[in-house]
């Protein structure tokens, strides 16, 4: 497993100067709070993104039902971490709910750079790349009700999902856009 990223907003908003700080809404999930008078939505837990990469020529991506915007979009599996669950341990259960692929050894999630999801949210996302081969992806077990299917696309057919506007949700597509342009697979 790679080392830790150290970026502490991963861990707190480090916007301690805007203040009062003031609690609009809350829920099991999330809060709205004004800071300053700049509104956020925070997680009440740390939230993670996985990259699956299949024999370094594919991505796993997930059909994942949005109703607030009345679609099926194609997504990287994701979520929060659980109380007492590391960020890793965290990617390693989401892509066993979302995908079905259960990945036990934690050391083959790389740790990469984190992503702001939108500068309403003062807390960095946790992304984590995993390499899997097709004998992981072919023997996956049932994924969650969430999902309406795992698809499993090239490279190429990715990119093209991405220019077409299939692909919109922006924080996978940050996410993918770095991975090909900072890798080998930006030139298959």
């Amino acid at each position: 497993m790679s080392p830790p990223i150290d970026d502490p907003r991963l861990a707190a908003p480090q916007c301690l100067s805007l203040k009062p700080v003031r609690t609009v809404h809350e829920n099991p999930w999330f809060s709205v709070r004004c800071r300053g008078g700049f509104y956020s939505v925070e997680y009440t837990e740390p939230q993670v993104v996985v990259l699956p990469i299949l024999d370094e020529r594919s991505v796993i991506l997930v059909r994942a039902k949005r109703p607030l915007i009345d679609d099926i979009t194609l997504e990287l599996p994701a979520g929060g971490a659980r109380t007492n669950e590391t960020p890793v341990q965290a990617a390693a259960r989401e892509l066993a709910e979302e995908t079905g692929i259960e990945i036990h050894d934690l050391s083959r999630f790389q740790n990469l750079p984190p992503f702001s999801v939108t500068p309403r949210y003062p807390f960095l996302v946790h992304v984590f790349q995993v390499n899997i081969i097709q004998a992981e992806y072919d023997v996956r077990q049932v994924h969650d009700d969430e999902i309406v299917n795992v698809e499993c696309l090239s490279f190429e057919e990715t990119r093209h999902l991405i220019v077409g506007g299939e692909i919109y949700v922006a924080l996978p597509i940050a996410i993918l856009a770095k991975f090909f342009l900072s890798s080998v697979a930006f030139l298959t």
